[in-house]
This record gives C-alpha cells, structure tokens and sequence, in this order.
C-alpha cells in the first residue's frame, strides 16, 4: 500500500470506541441479568471475535449500526458452545474469557491464529492452577489451544509478576466462580477498566494502589454503556499533529483514564503542544477531547510505572523519537516482545529502514533523533500498531512511502488509513 506524506494536517476527528472496554462490555454484559446496550463499540476483528465466542456459549448479541445490544444469561447462564472458541488475533480475549471459562460447568476448547497460538499463556494458566482450574495447554507449550474442563474455583491472594490488565482480569472473573475472596496484586497499577466496569455490573470489587479484591458469586444486572474513544487510537493522531508542521487537529471523545493516559504524559515531557477540552465523565470514565498542534519535540526517558500506561503505545513514541532532537530511552518494556509481533525488534527494523538511528535493548530500545529520515518500504509483520505508527511517521517524510501488509489495522481500527488522510492537506 502507498502510505502519504502531507506538508500539513488540518480538522477534527472522533476515533472509533476503546478497544479494552468494548471487549468487557460485550464479556460482561453476557453474564448479566438482561439487557447490555453497548454505543460507540468498536467494530473492529478483535471485537468481532468476542462476540462470535459468548454467541457460540448461547448469548444472543445484536450487533447494529448504532448499538449492539447483549441479552445477558447471568452468572451462570452460559451453555456448552456449539464449537472450538476462535478468538483471531485477540490476546484480550483469550485472557479474559479464559477466567470465565474456568469457573464453567462445561468443557470448552479456546484457540486463536497463528500469532496468538505463540503468545505466553502460563502467565494465566499458573494462577488459574491455583485457583483450581482445569487448565490445560494442548501442545504443551503453555500457548493455545487451550482445554477447559469443569472445577470448583477458590479464592485466592495472588501476586502478579507483570503488571498486566489482561492478567488481572483474568484472575478476577474467576474469582466471581471462586468460594471466597480473590485478590489480585501487581508490581504497579495496570488499566482499570475492569474494576470499574464489574463495579457498574454489580460486583463486589474493591481495590487500593495496586491491589484489587472480588468477592463471589454476584448478581450482576445489565446496564447501558458509551464506549470512550480509545486513547490507543488517538495516540496516531497526537503524534501525527506534532509531527507534521503547520498541523491543528481536534480529537474528539477521547478516553483519558489515569491507567491509560501515558501517551499524553510523553508527548508533553517531549515538548507537544497539547490541551485538554471539555473534559468530562462518559459511563465511569475520564474523557474529553485533545487539540493538537505542530510541535518541535525533544528526547525523553520513558520507563518505570509509565509503562503499563502506554504500553500500546510505545511503537508510535518511537516513531516519534526518531523525528526528535536529541536521545529517547526506552526500558522496562520486554513486554513488548510478546505482543502480536516482537514489537522491539519489528520497531527498530521499520526504524531502521528510514534511516533513523536505533539500538535494541533487553528491555527496550536507544533512539537518538535528529537524523536525515527518508521514504522507505515499511513491513508492518501483520502488526496493526506497527501498521499505523509507520503511516503516521511517513506522513512526516518528504515523499510517499510504502506498506506491506497493511491491511491488518483491521483488527482495532479498519478506518484508520481513511480518517488520516482526511486531514492532509
């Protein structure tokens, strides 16, 4: 695909729903009393991959142009699916319905693509062993496919070595199977959506610093919810407005949780020109809307307790990087390494490509801006972040560029070529 370069980026746009909160609305939602009316969903594959396995347990799921709507069963309303439980290329989606799926009274096999069927499962099959669960990995690889089988869950008190969302919530949606308390703690706070998200429901939820606690077997009741943009979206289109010059962009409805907002942190410590508007509260979540403007950015350090927070983000900063004066240090982030691609290695190579200066770590990466950066044919390695961080960083270059694979942004953002370059100018 022909990625294009713009000498300037001018308009407004509204980025599609939060993926992590779609994905919860639509596991919730399923094992709620009644009704779950979900705006601003994401339609996009990972999504689509969540509905498909809670509509092969018996959910039936509507799925309109302006809602979707989940009549939900209750706790215990699932039923035997009809088939093996395909969740594509969505690692949310594996974590978090394998939690459910351990507290089942049926059997259940999960398997995903290729890509998902190499990512580590072991972080959730060791505490879910804990609990009690049937868990089994049917290569032996501690990957999927994974078997679930029928097993009486108990509470327990787990700390977490990663400080991983997925992790968490996995823990917790079994502890609603659990026969006490289920507390889960991490080395720092990861994304909270769950917690507050299960707490709308109807759980017992409670959680201080980077511990969270759940109590068992909850009547939960289906409620009406407003998806924010994902700030994973809008992270393109921040970084798009300060790289390019004379660029204004709105960004509109965009999700600003405190365990989510790392982006924002960075673009500012490196100099972006950036103000919150209209800030307000959408179904329990922080959101408002971003004005972006050219800016010329500056090294930083981004490590630490940063990191859960921009976690996604992180290929897009070091595009970013590479167009700044001065070095950004990347560290903390080897979980990168295990995300739809090895995201250190494919960001330096794509990096590379452009002429940018770029040296690998253990747990990161050293770019050291400044250089002379030209177009380039970029691999996206079937990456939707690696996809979209690239054709930003193009739109930057003195000519056009190329992508091979891009297509994948598919999987969290299928309009997203579309909406950039509605803007150039």
């Amino acid at each position: 695909m022909e990625l294009k370069n713009a000498k300037q980026l001018k308009g407004t746009v509204s980025i599609p729903g939060d993926k992590s909160i779609s994905h919860r609305a639509i596991m919730f939602g399923s094992i709620s009393n009644g009704i779950t009316e979900i705006t601003n969903f994401l339609q996009g594959a990972d999504c689509f991959s969540t509905i498909s396995c809670f509509q092969k347990m018996g959910i039936e799921i509507e799925n309109t142009a302006d809602r979707v709507i989940v009549y939900g069963k209750g706790l215990h309303g699932l039923s035997t699916p009809t088939d093996v439980l395909d969740v594509g290329n969505s690692g949310t989606t594996t974590r978090l319905i394998s939690g459910i799926l351990a507290g089942q009274s049926f059997s259940a096999t999960l398997n995903g693509d290729a890509s998902i069927q190499t990512r580590p499962m072991k972080r959730i099959i060791t505490p879910l062993s804990q609990m009690g669960a049937d868990i089994r990995s049917l290569k032996g690889n501690d990957c999927a496919p994974l078997e679930f089988h029928p097993a009486k869950l108990k509470g327990i008190t787990y700390n977490s070595p990663v400080a991983s969302a997925q992790v968490k919530s996995c823990i917790l949606l079994a502890g609603l199977y659990a026969d006490g308390t289920t507390t889960v703690t991490e080395p720092v706070l990861s994304r909270n959506h769950t917690e507050l998200m299960l707490r709308a429901f109807g759980a017992d939820i409670s959680s201080k610093a980077s511990t969270a606690s759940i109590q068992p077997n909850p009547v939960l009741e289906g409620l009406k919810i407003e998806v924010p943009g994902d700030i994973s979206s809008a992270a393109y289109f921040i970084a798009a407005g300060l790289l390019v010059p004379n660029s204004e962009i709105l960004i509109k409805n965009v999700g600003i949780n405190p365990t989510r907002d790392g982006i924002l942190k960075v673009a500012l410590a490196m100099g972006g020109n950036i103000t919150k508007e209209n800030e307000r509260i959408v179904s329990g979540e922080s959101v408002c809307d971003l004005l972006v403007c050219s800016s010329s950015l500056k090294g930083t350090t981004v490590e630490g307790e940063l990191i859960p927070a921009l976690i996604d983000e992180i290929p897009m900063i070091a595009v970013m990087a590479a167009f700044a004066e001065g070095t950004t240090i990347i560290r903390d982030a080897a979980e990168l390494k295990v995300k739809e691609s090895n995201r250190i290695e494919t960001v330096a190579d794509n990096l590379k490509r452009m002429g940018a200066d770029v040296e690998t770590t253990e747990d990161g990466m050293i770019i050291r801006g400044g250089k002379v950066l030209h177009p380039c044919e970029f691999d996206s390695y079937l990456d939707h972040r690696i996809a979209m961080s690239f054709a930003v960083g193009a739109l930057a270059l003195d000519k056009e560029s190329s992508m091979k694979d891009a297509e994948c942004v598919n999987i969290s953002y299928p309009k997203f070529y579309e909406e950039l370059y509605k803007l150039a100018k």
